[in-house]
């Protein structure tokens, strides 16, 4: 499909409205999502353990839409749920992507490295593959809270020894520059965007976690619908009913991410705002403690 260059503009702008950036960086972002568009900017995407939770997000992209995204834009080299090729087609077009290397590689799902067996593409371990092609990469950009994190995959007693991307890189000794997107799943807006941000503005200021500030940067509570109600005490007593939801388990507390301000469903609703607790998906921490609840049902004060 030929674009123009207005296109690359229009959509470089809806791009910026989404991550909160300025229209100052709408040139470069514009020709990123020409470079993209012309298949100079190759993306390669792997899975390991994970639900492919992150990939559905990706397709629930508005700026640009899963058709524009798949079609005009995302040069997939491989991408074990989207690319149409299987089998031996498949593993070739893995194999010369690898070669050609100078690609973004994306990780998706956490590394068994206790049981590397746990997880194979084609016939080799996911952990083994993953530093094949990090080593040919120009940046890793690990989505979901199971590749930045272990996520539930690595909850205990975590059999397969279930390790984020990270850990498996640095047990290898490989170093590359790597960003996070944790969330489960990350909002298809914040992978997008950070794709874009690094192929054409470079590295975007991080955290000690390595998520991107302005996506991470602020925390959940001091953005929340019901933080008037917290400072009044006035919590709900179960799902669903009026008040804010800390005491019901809610994780907003601790958890930093821009929901709130972006919305989910093509900003349509999100957690808090639907009456359910945060769950804190997008916390390091996230499933990780075996005494962590989801919910506190049976704190003090409140019935179960």
């Amino acid at each position: 499909m030929a674009m123009d260059r207005r296109t690359f503009l229009k959509d470089a702008g809806l791009l910026l409205a989404g991550l909160g950036l300025g229209p100052a960086l709408r040139p470069q972002f514009a020709q990123a999502l020409e470079e993209l568009a012309a298949g100079r900017a190759p993306v390669l995407w792997l899975q390991g353990q994970s639900c492919s939770g992150c990939s559905v997000s990706l397709l629930n992209s508005e700026r640009p839409g899963p058709a524009e995204l798949l079609t005009r834009y995302l040069s997939l080299y491989f991408h074990q749920t989207l690319s149409a090729a299987t089998g031996d087609a498949a593993r070739e077009a893995l194999e010369r992507a690898i070669e050609a290397g100078g690609y973004l590689l994306v990780t998706e799902g956490s590394v068994p490295l206790a049981v590397p067996e746990a997880c194979l593409v084609g016939h080799e371990p996911y952990g083994r593959l993953l530093e094949r092609a990090a080593r040919r990469a120009k940046a890793v950009l690990s989505v979901g809270t199971c590749a930045c994190f272990g996520g539930i995959p690595a909850a205990p007693p975590n059999r397969t020894g279930a390790a984020p991307t990270a850990q498996a890189l640095a047990k290898a000794g490989i170093t590359v520059p790597l960003v996070h997107l944790p969330g489960c799943p990350p909002h298809p807006a914040w992978m997008v965007g950070n794709v874009v941000h690094l192929l054409r503005v470079g590295m975007p200021a991080l955290d000690e976690h390595l998520r991107p500030v302005r996506t991470y940067g602020q925390l959940l509570h001091d953005q929340c619908p019901h933080f008037a109600e917290y400072g009044r005490q006035e919590f709900a007593t179960a799902l669903g009913g009026p008040g804010c939801q800390f005491k019901l388990g809610c994780q907003g507390v601790i958890t930093h991410a821009d929901c709130s301000h972006r919305g989910w469903n093509g900003g349509v609703n999100w957690c808090v705002r639907a009456r359910a607790p945060c769950v804190g998906c997008a916390r390091p921490d996230f499933a990780r403690d075996p005494a962590y609840a989801f919910y506190r049902l049976n704190e003090g004060g409140v019935p179960a």
